[in-house]
């Protein structure tokens, strides 16, 4: 499975951004399709992710409200609307995969991951 992140960019604060997975390769079919960032000295974290059998979201706490992830089963696109942008959401965005059941956290192939960056 391969990942292609894209829709990364300088947006000022405020804003709304949305950012594309597209996966191409073996189909996902019971699998799931997370996105993480990666803020300038600080940890991978998690935001949401969302199953391909049934559709079902799933966010961290700390990304209910103003994160938004969807999916375009015909074109294989995952999306994650970002809402009400804030200087510390400056980050590079990652998508991720899996194609077998799992954590929602845990995933097996990785896209390159898109900056966004956020200017006050």
């Amino acid at each position: 499975v391969q990942l292609q992140a894209s829709g990364g960019g300088l947006v000022q604060a405020g804003g709304s951004l949305k950012l594309s997975c597209t996966a191409s390769g073996p189909a996902l079919t019971d699998g799931a399709t997370g996105w993480f960032r990666q803020a300038p000295g600080k940890e991978r974290e998690f935001l949401a992710g969302v199953s391909w059998s049934g559709g079902s979201r799933f966010y961290a706490d700390s990304a209910k409200g103003r994160f938004r992830i969807s999916r375009d089963r015909a074109t294989n696109t995952v999306f994650l609307e970002i809402l009400s942008l804030k200087f510390e959401d400056t980050a590079v965005y990652y998508c991720a995969a899996r194609n077998r059941v799992g954590d929602r956290t845990e995933y097996d192939y990785w896209g390159q991951g898109t900056l966004v960056t956020v200017s006050s």
